[in-house]
């Protein structure tokens, strides 16, 4: 199986999610958001872990426990702890706003990522 995570971007009514993998413990989306948030008063509470990267565009996300808002852009990515409630308060309206997802019921933090020291 193959295909192209930049390909059919077309804006929707609602944010498109594509399954592009789907493993026993794992699953991996590919998220579009044209302008999309989620509704006043709903949270995210997942009952498991995700990784997620903001591939193109802008994203503002907002969490509970502890109250926490965080500004994510091309590049950015950051992991949710399952059960830690969130929302999307924000995403770029005037280009897609491209989410990579990575899902796991492995409660397991991820390795560090520590950029190398200059010399």
């Amino acid at each position: 199986m193959a295909g192209n995570f930049f390909e059919d971007l077309k804006p929707g009514a609602k944010e498109r999610v594509d399954a592009l993998f789907q493993g026993q413990h794992a699953r991996i989306e590919r998220i579009v958001s044209h302008g999309h948030c989620s509704p006043e008063g709903f949270w995210y509470d997942q009952g498991e872990a995700e990784w997620v990267m903001v591939v193109r565009g802008q994203a503002i996300l907002d969490f509970k426990e502890p109250e926490e808002r965080v500004t994510l852009t091309a590049g950015d990515w950051l992991w949710i702890a399952a059960q830690r409630p969130h929302r999307v308060h924000w995403t770029t309206p005037d280009e897609p706003t491209l989410w990579l997802g990575v899902f796991t019921g492995d409660s397991a933090l991820p390795t560090s990522h520590k950029p190398p020291e200059s010399p």
